[in-house]
């Protein structure tokens, strides 16, 4: 099954529910080779998710769409991509992990919707980090992907609605989620979507047994160990 299901993603099709469950099973069973797993990885990655494949999956296992989806949330493209075909369902919460930094009551922070305020950057009017004399404000968070001084007139719209909401989360609370992940299931998750973790891990113990979470994991976190080794103390370079 591996073998058709890397053709036909490396082509960019979707996998219907049963193939996709039927090459985790060989994978999880060790009849895959090393070789058809780093293929079938690469291929997915490079082809993405798509909203159709999130839907029918969550369909197929919980019988209804996910109560809430989450992402990590820099200037939010990212985000936008796992909302969009969500927003006419208000049954679904829509939750944006803004980078915090060191904390969005200091000055190294990203957290735009949490401290950012209306202006024109970039040729979009939307939120955006700003200093008293309204200029763009220099912005700081551990992941490289989320330290936008704004964020897209899409997620401003979304929030000014009430339909998305937008947290704040501290480098520490990434790294732990980083490295909690990381342990309990295997999977390194990029810094960025670590955001979406940590809020994950804040949010699931107040939902009920019978609520989903969709969480958008986005990159790879292999290219962050150092960077998070370093965080953590040790005089790691790559």
């Amino acid at each position: 099954m591996i073998k058709e299901a890397i053709q036909k993603v490396s082509q960019k099709e979707d996998l219907p529910y049963e193939e996709a469950e039927a090459v985790m099973d060989e994978i999880m069973s060790g009849q895959a080779t090393p070789v058809q797993m780093a293929a079938y990885l690469t291929a997915l990655s490079m082809k993405g998710e798509t909203i159709d494949e999130i839907k029918d999956q969550m369909k197929e296992l919980e019988g209804k769409l996910p109560d809430v989806v989450m992402a990590c949330v820099g200037g939010g493209s990212n985000a936008i991509g796992s909302f969009y075909h969500f927003i006419q369902h208000p049954e679904v919460r829509l939750i944006g992990c803004e980078a915090a930094g060191r904390g969005v009551d200091t000055f190294e922070t990203a957290a735009t919707i949490a401290t950012g305020k209306l202006g024109i950057f970039h040729g979009m009017k939307s939120y955006f980090c700003q200093d008293e004399q309204g200029q763009i404000a220099p912005v700081y968070s551990i992941s490289a992907g989320l330290d936008y001084p704004g964020i897209g007139p899409e997620h401003a719209a979304l929030h000014d609605a009430g339909r998305a909401e937008y947290v704040a989360i501290t480098d520490e609370e990434a790294v732990d989620a980083f490295e909690y992940l990381s342990r309990l299931e295997g999977i390194i998750p990029a810094i960025e979507s670590a955001h979406a973790v940590a809020y994950a891990r804040k949010l699931a113990p107040t939902m009920s047994p019978d609520q989903s979470i969709v969480i958008t994991l986005s990159g790879r976190g292999d290219k962050d160990c150092a960077a998070i080794a370093r965080y953590r103390g040790e005089n790691l370079y790559e």
